[in-house]
């Protein structure tokens, strides 16, 4: 079997917690740098990491690296990577990728050089002097940054978020792989119980539910590695029996999800009902002011609140906050973690975080509050 060096990005905060998911699977010299892990292992590994991470964004096979200055530099660089290995005569190849801080910084023109010499490398070796490009899609992927340049090939296809069970989602949706992330920095177990206030579509409702019942994320859906020709497929269907095999049906996890939006209830719902954990939970709709605890034991409350982008809007989100403190803060019992873009989160909700995560969810900058349960 051969071995591979892969990267796999992830949302900026999650670098460990994408790294503990790696170490536990069997990866080997996992490495944690800002917004992506690099690690090693063979086409196990890359099959494995397809189907079960549930923080990565994509797995991605590095090419190469080399430092480059110039165009010509960039050229040659890539020009002197072994690219026949993965990408056939019919294969096609398209190049997308980004630049920072470097001396190269027009993405469209390093596109176009490293498109131009990836064709020399395989008029090279394939003596031909034009490429369909109708075959499998093999995606090139480069980054640029500081002048090293690193050149991916994209084995997963569509990004690791797209599980299937969302089809739809509410108007302010958290990211499977950030609510993924929450919940394992929530350290949810098999046997926890485990409530989200705010459910909107159910993202983190789900993502609690698989994690516990040890559900692969991306066990029935395809990935692009699957068409190289360079893998065989007894190794994704052992590791998709692999897979299975680890689900635990006999945990005694529950979820309960509410929403002040009905809408919100029934696409909570549906959407469970897709990912097969539907029978893990209650959903209702409820207002925040009527939350209360289901029983006296340990819990997890995580959850993703509405905020505002204009200013009646962050008005409306401030009272929730006050609202949520006065309704979470009695229960002793209760582990409380609130992502939320808001500087004045805590003041608003009348008390200091035990610990914060700075998260990014898209775009937008955000913190991790974490109230520890006094009972722990």
């Amino acid at each position: 079997m051969s071995l591979y060096h892969y990267a796999s990005p992830c949302h900026f905060g999650l670098e460990s917690v994408l790294a503990g998911e790696l170490k536990r699977m069997g990866a080997e010299n996992v490495v944690s740098h800002n917004g992506k892990v690099t690690f090693e292992g063979d086409e196990h590994i890359l099959a494995r990491a397809n189907i079960c991470l549930r923080t990565a964004e994509r797995v991605l096979i590095e090419l190469g690296q080399f430092t480059a200055r110039s165009f010509e530099e960039l050229f040659q660089g890539v020009r002197k990577l072994p690219l026949e290995d993965f990408i056939g005569s019919k294969d096609a190849f398209p190049v997308k990728g980004w630049a920072l801080n470097s001396q190269l910084m027009s993405v469209p023109d390093c596109q176009a050089i490293i498109k131009k010499a990836a064709v020399e490398r395989l008029k090279q070796h394939y003596r031909m002097d034009w490429f369909p490009e109708t075959g499998p899609l093999h995606q090139l992927q480069f980054s640029i940054h500081h002048d090293e340049v690193t050149l991916m090939l994209d084995t997963s296809g569509a990004g690791l978020h797209k599980r299937g069970y969302r089809l739809n989602a509410n108007a302010a949706p958290i990211k499977e792989t950030l609510a993924a992330g929450i919940v394992d920095l929530a350290r949810i177990r098999n046997g926890g119980v485990f409530y989200d206030p705010f459910c909107g579509s159910g993202t983190l409702l789900i993502e609690a539910a698989t994690k516990a019942l040890n559900i692969p994320p991306c066990l029935k859906r395809k990935f692009s590695a699957q068409n190289f020709g360079l893998f065989e497929d007894s190794v994704w269907q052992e590791e998709r029996s692999r897979g299975i095999e680890g689900i635990r049906r006999d945990t005694e996890f529950f979820a309960y999800g509410s929403d002040i939006d009905p809408a919100a209830i029934e696409l909570t719902k549906q959407n469970a009902k897709r990912a097969g954990v539907f029978s893990r939970m209650l959903v209702q709709q409820k207002d925040i002011r009527d939350f209360a605890l289901k029983n006296p034991g340990p819990a997890v409350i995580a959850c993703n609140p509405p905020y505002g982008e204009r200013m009646l809007e962050q008005e409306d989100a401030n009272r929730l906050y006050r609202v949520m403190g006065q309704v979470f803060s009695p229960l002793e019992q209760a582990s409380v973690y609130v992502i939320s873009p808001s500087e004045k989160f805590e003041s608003l909700y009348g008390k200091t975080a035990v610990k914060r995560r700075k998260l990014y969810n898209g775009m937008m900058k955000c913190q991790l509050y974490m109230y520890y349960s006094q009972r722990t």
